[in-house]
């Protein structure tokens, strides 16, 4: 199944998509978030599907896409999780998962414009793939228990501003990582049955010019290996956003320019859908 939430900022309406039908799910739930996703809300929804309980929403196709989830409790990411993106930032493969942080306010609309932060000259793209956590997950016993676990996945940019980063950050990374905006999200959920999470290409653009293109196949740590960590050092819960990392392709190689205002960045990943954000200057949103 795939899910989006349509329309303004905060006032998002939950759709099933199917083909080029947008079915409003609000007779079932008033949002994507972490009690609709709590359940068997794969079940409930083609049942009320099935029983046409889910009328198609007019206009749908013309409305703005949201994150295809509500605000997350959480969004937990991991680090240099591709060898080559290791190799480019300086670093060896890590042994274990690195994790840090992003805010909750980062996650936004996978087409709203995304701001330079105040100050800013190293503001860097990367194409990831997301988990979204469908129950409450704690102390797994194995990774193989890791995709009982999961809702579905999303495409993700994990914004990043590599000086906040790695300068100024006392030794962490999420000084670099949390500006509001610094997660576009979406276009949509979906649900695991629907994408071999293991082999999905990933690409970047900036300027309509490649940057990234890999395979989730390559990354370090798998989904179920990456849950299955988590789990051991956090509860997870339903709605949750956990970021895989990203491959080789990204400014911070040196290869690239920073990105500045008026630059366009534009990001896919197989069956997840693709993402396009206009780059705008902090000034002009005094």
């Amino acid at each position: 199944m795939k899910f989006a939430r349509l329309g303004t900022p905060g006032a998002e309406i939950p759709v099933l998509i199917e083909g080029d039908r947008y079915l409003d799910l609000r007779p079932l739930t008033s949002d994507v978030n972490g009690e609709f996703l709590a359940g068997d809300f794969r079940a409930r929804v083609a049942a009320a599907r099935d029983a046409g309980e889910l009328p198609e929403l007019p206009g749908a196709a013309d409305l703005r896409i949201g994150a295809p989830i509500a605000r997350p409790s959480a969004v937990i990411c991991i680090g240099m999780n591709y060898a080559a993106h290791a190799a480019e930032s300086g670093s060896e493969p890590p042994t274990i998962p690195i994790i840090f942080l992003k805010t909750p306010n980062t996650v936004v609309g996978p087409n709203d414009a995304v701001t330079i932060p105040r100050g800013s000259e190293k503001t860097d793209w990367e194409v990831e793939l997301g988990i979204v956590i469908g129950t409450r997950t704690a102390y797994l016993d194995s990774p193989e228990e890791s995709m009982a676990h999961v809702a579905g996945f999303v495409a993700a940019n994990d914004v990043s501003e590599r000086d906040f980063q790695l300068a100024v950050s006392g030794g962490q990374w999420s000084k670099g990582k949390i500006a509001f905006g610094f997660n576009p999200t979406g276009p949509w959920l979906v649900t695991p049955d629907e994408v071999d999470h293991q082999a999905l290409g990933l690409r970047s653009f900036v300027n309509g010019e490649p940057r990234q293109d890999s395979n989730t196949s390559d990354m370090i740590f798998s989904v179920e290996q990456i849950v299955h960590h988590l789990s051991q050092y956090v509860t997870l819960e339903p709605g949750d956003l956990i970021l895989t990392g990203t491959p080789q392709g990204v400014a911070l190689s040196g290869k690239y320019p920073y990105l500045a205002a008026g630059d366009v960045v534009e990001i896919e990943i197989d069956g997840l859908g693709r993402q396009r954000q206009d780059f705008i200057a902090w000034e002009e949103q005094k």
